[in-house]
């Protein structure tokens, strides 16, 4: 694998770029596979979005099982390779398929029979919009097994320092997704209209191609640690490891649903448009987050390589480049949402103007929050690659939270209204950056985070 990187060795700030480009590039493709099916479906009408944007939950809410093992995964990869133990990188890459086939096969068969009760949470009251968003989640529920594995691949690859092959194998699955996207949802040829039905087609169908390609290329591969068998009993000692780290992210991921999922019946009192706009505004400034994601999972193999090698002062010269990096994609991001949101926001629903005014000011009250948010994420990273995966989890659980209360009161007790919604969102992220980046500062100064195993060096940060 000739893209592979050595991120033990060599110019950090290069390193850091080299490996995060591509991990950033293959987080906006994974973004742009949702605004890809919003930007379709809002041509549709405003109904349809809020039909797949409740769908939706239940795939957001996959990601704290595939978070389990994809975690895991990165980050032992990463760790075992800085070690050079190639043994244990074939047994935790193994291990993490494995779990992940378990976690894939479960969370598909209970959402598939339990779709109408799960749709009926909402409270949607709108029939139309309630039997369209079950027919969505039924058809993905076909397809989620490549929807999980996809994501545990990709960090594979990352965790080895190999950024660009998970781009390039991801970048075809958007590309089909983006043809197949409004030729099955309007209707283009031999094809009959399908609407939000066509869109949950294209999705897995793309998702089915992007984990054939992995396959293969791992088949083909001449790296030692891609030699393992998934056929193998699954070592426990590495399953627990992988769980062991996992878990406080996958509870942090799956709250973080929940909570998004109360605050979304929040919302629906104030109707179904508001739904569908939080749903398009949330894949629009998904691209800062995910942006950031980039960066905090190429932390997170820089650090778990630098970490499993024993070189501090790598660890934080990567910490500091990477959150300056950081800092100006969210200055950009603020900018970006704050002055031109609504002109953005039109691109997707053009023919309701309602809707456009709404998701202006959804844009532009999240778009003062998109600094610390970034900073929050990459910080994020930074604790994984160490294997503390604890700190941020906890954080993040508390101020999240707050959030569902918070909305309440402003929207129902104050002169905000729906805007109040929004202000909960936006103001959690500024406390969530602030203090876990100051936690992170202050236990790194006082050399708390590292093992006793690491080479000196001063700390300074």
């Amino acid at each position: 694998m000739s893209n592979k990187l050595d991120l033990t060795k060599g110019s950090i700030a290069k390193s850091l770029l080299k490996l995060a480009l591509p991990i950033m590039g293959t987080s906006f493709l994974q973004t742009a596979y949702n605004i890809t099916d919003m930007f379709w479906i809002g041509q549709v009408g405003t109904k349809e979005v809020a039909a797949v944007g409740t769908a939706g939950f239940f795939t957001w809410l996959a990601m704290a099982f595939i978070i389990i093992s994809k975690v895991g995964a990165e980050v032992k990869v990463a760790q075992n390779l800085g070690r050079k133990d190639v043994h244990s990188v074939k047994h935790y890459i193994a291990t993490s398929i494995q779990i992940n086939l378990i976690l894939s096969i479960s969370y598909s068969i209970i959402i598939f029979i339990f779709r109408k009760q799960l749709i009926g949470f909402f409270n949607l009251g709108d029939m139309r919009v309630i039997n369209m968003a079950e027919s969505y989640l039924m058809i993905i529920c076909l397809g989620l097994m490549f929807y999980f594995i996809n994501p545990v691949f990709t960090a594979i690859f990352n965790g080895a320092g190999d950024s660009s092959t998970p781009l390039k194998i991801n970048t075809l699955g958007l590309v089909f997704n983006i043809v197949f996207d409004p030729i099955l949802i309007f209707g283009i040829g031999p094809f009959k209209p399908m609407g939000v039905e066509g869109a949950a087609i294209a999705t897995i169908l793309a998702q089915f191609l992007v984990t054939a390609c992995f396959i293969i290329t791992i088949l083909k591969s001449k790296e030692e640690y891609f030699k393992f068998s998934l056929f193998e009993r699954m070592n426990m000692d590495y399953a627990k490891s992988i769980i062991r780290l996992g878990i406080p992210v996958s509870f942090q991921n799956g709250l973080f649903t929940v909570f998004a999922m109360l605050i979304a019946r929040i919302i629906a009192t104030w109707g179904a448009e508001p739904i569908g706009v939080q749903k398009i505004g949330s894949q629009i400034e998904a691209i800062s987050w995910m942006t950031a994601g980039g960066l905090s999972t190429a932390l997170s193999a820089f650090i778990g390589q630098n970490y499993g090698a024993g070189n501090k002062n790598r660890i934080v010269k990567g910490y500091i480049y990477t959150m300056i990096m950081a800092m100006v994609i969210g200055v950009f991001s603020t900018l970006l949402l704050v002055f031109l949101g609504g002109d953005i926001f039109k691109l997707f629903i053009p023919n309701d103007a309602k809707a456009t005014i709404i998701g202006a000011e959804y844009l532009k009250i999240l778009g003062y929050s998109q600094l610390f948010m970034c900073i929050e994420i990459t910080t994020t990273g930074a604790f994984n690659g160490l294997g503390k995966t604890l700190f941020p989890s906890v954080v993040s659980i508390i101020f999240t939270g707050l959030r569902v209360p918070a909305a309440d009161l402003l929207s129902s007790k104050t002169s905000l209204g729906l805007n109040g919604i929004w202000w909960s969102i936006s103001m959690s992220s500024v406390f969530k950056g602030v203090i876990l980046t100051a936690i992170f500062i202050y236990l790194i100064k006082k050399d708390k985070l590292m093992g006793r195993d690491t080479k000196g060096a001063s700390l300074e940060i």
